[in-house]
């Protein structure tokens, strides 16, 4: 089922389908909310509306209305996204770097460490990178002890893998 978009003028790019446990059962429970209470008020309100009559010139209607398909877009929206996504089993026992792998990297004396995740669920604040990024990308499918080197615009950086977990 295909989802529809009112807006033309921007162009809808799927986000990633690489998820976590926990970002999954996030968004079902987003899911629910918005089905079972969100959606409800907001046929209420509608139905509230309706009772005073001439839609044409009624715009309260009209912004209730436009709530209720908004709601109604994205309960399509992310029914779609979770009907396709990929949950990340992290197997830690071949000692790749994998999707869900939480490395520990060293450069010019400090230790930093990073999970990497799909890219719906970054944080570089918190330590978790996208697989996309260019250090995501480097370190996916590398071993403990590997040295990288990511390419950024200014200069290139030397990593060290001290451990994967």
């Amino acid at each position: 089922m295909q989802i529809p978009k009112r807006r033309y003028d921007k162009v809808y790019e799927r986000p990633d389908i690489n998820i976590t446990d926990a970002r999954f059962e996030e968004l079902k429970n987003k899911l629910d909310k918005l089905k079972n209470v969100s959606r409800f008020k907001a046929m209420a309100e509608v139905a509230r509306l309706a009772e005073m009559g001439d839609f044409s010139e009624n715009h309260a209607y009209q912004m209730a209305k436009g709530r209720l398909r908004g709601i109604n877009a994205k309960i399509l929206e992310i029914e779609d996204y979770l009907n396709n996504v990929v949950i990340i089993k992290v197997d830690k026992a071949d000692g790749l770097v994998k999707l869900g792998s939480t490395v520990t990297l060293e450069t010019g004396g400090q230790q930093k460490i990073y999970q990497i995740l799909g890219g719906t669920e970054t944080d570089p604040v918190a330590g978790i990178i996208s697989q996309q990024s260019p250090l995501g990308q480097a370190l996916l499918g590398k071993h403990i002890g590997d040295r990288i080197e990511v390419c950024l615009p200014k200069r290139t950086v030397v990593y060290h893998i001290v451990d994967i977990s």
